[in-house]
């Protein structure tokens, strides 16, 4: 009975034992998740307040996931937070979500220049969603300066002394007289046509070659002096802007000036030409005449030889008549 009752105390001591540790391994991992915890609330508690109070909610894992996933999370927050308090993050077109602004920030997109983008959108009244203005931006495209261009329309020269060298176009008209005009071509945005649309460095080329048309069709530059805003609205009429990212609002002749008279040059040049030309012709001329000349007096020649020749012979027939007895003969 002794032994039974030992045996049972000796249960009870390892029983309280074992309960012991247990209760020390669950203090030590109540320790460490409430110390993660902490560590958590310090490092993100700031970023998740604000995210809360901006209603641009977020959980405190995915805050944490971020850093895990190399993910700038105040770049994140701020930009959900600058979108819903612009009134578009709950915009159902945009679905700006965490995930989708951790998305395009891992595919190196710039996310607080699309939010900007999206605000300043939605602010203009233009049809812009958060899935065009990504792509726009992994385009290569900066699509801020895209919507500030819609909305305030962008002045560009033509031609661009900054990329030609040049500060005018050349252009003649019919009557060969030579007009350097300056342009201003007015463009904003075309945003459904900015992915794979041509640049502006094509405009001015188009705007360019239109100009240029359209004064070497004028029968005389006076007309194009007289009345310039007709290149303007020849130009706009043939479509210039198709196939690219922008969209021509006007084009203005800045200035136009008369050049040289490149016609009367060149009728002089080809009045020169045909001078030295006939000249050309009249020396070949002359020298076939000469050698015409040169020709007939060695056949002049030729032939007073063959006379002279013959006279000789006039003597020695009639020596051989005489030889013969025939002039004799014919005497009697």
């Amino acid at each position: 009975m002794h032994a039974f009752q030992m045996a049972q105390f000796s249960n009870a001591v390892l029983l309280a034992d074992s309960v012991q540790a247990l209760g020390f391994v669950v203090a030590g991992l109540v320790g460490v998740f409430i110390l993660i915890i902490v560590i958590a609330v310090m490092m993100y508690g700031k970023l998740w307040t604000q995210a809360y109070m901006s209603k641009a909610h977020v959980s405190m894992m995915s805050l944490v996931g971020m850093t895990f996933r190399q993910v700038n999370s105040r770049t994140i927050i701020y930009s959900k937070i600058m979108a819903m308090q612009a009134g578009i993050g709950a915009d159902p077109r945009n679905n700006i979500t965490t995930a989708r602004l951790e998305a395009h920030y891992l595919a190196n997109g710039d996310v607080p220049k699309v939010i900007q983008a999206l605000i300043a959108a939605h602010r203009a009244g233009m049809d812009l969603d958060f899935d065009r203005a990504a792509a726009i931006d992994l385009a290569g495209r900066d699509v801020l300066d895209a919507v500030r261009t819609s909305v305030y329309p962008k002045v560009i020269d033509c031609p661009d002394p900054r990329k030609s060298g040049k500060t005018t176009l050349s252009a003649i008209a019919k009557n060969g007289v030579e007009l350097k005009v300056r342009a201003k071509v007015t463009v904003r945005t075309n945003l459904a046509q900015l992915i794979g649309g041509a640049t502006e460095d094509t405009v001015i080329a188009r705007v360019g070659e239109g100009i240029i048309t359209s004064i070497g069709s004028a029968e005389d530059h006076l007309h194009v002096l007289e009345n310039p805003d007709r290149i303007s609205k020849a130009v706009l009429a043939r479509g210039l802007d198709a196939h690219t990212a922008f969209e021509i609002v006007s084009i203005d002749i800045a200035d136009i000036d008369v050049g040289e008279n490149i016609g009367a040059r060149l009728r002089a040049d080809q009045a020169e030409a045909d001078t030295r030309k006939a000249r050309a012709e009249a020396e070949v001329r002359r020298a076939e005449a000469i050698a015409r000349e040169q020709e007939m007096r060695a056949k002049v020649a030729e032939n007073r030889s063959r006379v002279v020749l013959s006279e000789a012979e006039v003597p020695l027939a009639m020596a051989e008549a005489f030889r013969a007895g025939r002039f004799q003969g014919n005497n009697e």
